[in-house]
């Protein structure tokens, strides 16, 4: 089984550390996400995983605030992030700068998580929605492609911080791994 390590046996990285590190090529783009504990825990999933960076989007809560930082536990201090009111024109300024725009929602054309393939020299933005509503269409609209997590319950859905997680873990995985 083996002991459990401390903090000081995991060799974790300082703020400072983390923010000269290599990131992998990925931005999160949170859109109209409610609820602030899922913020936080977005940034905190993004810290483990070395994203470039968050923007928040429309209502989406920004730090400082309390219920971000209960989840984020800090990592809205390491993951570099930036408030934008408006999506579109954040997607249109990232598609110059060649970012690929992926929505991660349920579409007639969207390709399952198993089967994407990020590429090492693409520049990836995963676009994550409101938790009732999902991405907007337009963002769809805008969006290179769409993104969706196999299920197998009685559920449509996972709670936003989760499906960061899980799609995160997977690009992290194929390009790192």
């Amino acid at each position: 089984m083996g002991k459990k390590l401390s903090n000081d046996e995991l060799g974790r990285l300082s703020v400072q550390e983390f923010k000269e590190a290599s990131k992998i090529p990925v931005l999160i783009v949170l859109d109209d996400v409610r609820s602030l504990n899922n913020v936080g825990s977005v940034f905190r999933t993004a810290d483990a995983f070395r994203v470039e960076k968050i923007f928040l989007c429309g209502i989406t809560g920004t730090p400082p605030h309390k219920d971000i930082h209960k989840t984020a536990l800090g990592a809205t201090d390491s993951v570099d992030w930036e408030y934008r009111k408006d999506i579109l024109k954040l997607i249109d300024e990232l598609k110059e700068y060649n970012y690929q725009i992926i929505s991660v929602e349920q579409t007639v054309d969207s390709l399952s998580l198993e089967s994407f393939e990020p590429g090492e020299e693409v520049k990836t933005v995963l676009i994550f929605g409101n938790e009732v509503k999902g991405v907007h269409q337009e963002v769809i609209d805008r969006s290179d492609m769409s993104l969706e997590i196999p299920q197998m319950g009685t559920k449509h859905s996972f709670n936003i911080s989760v499906s960061a997680g899980i799609v995160l873990w997977e690009v992290f995985r194929k390009l790192m791994l």
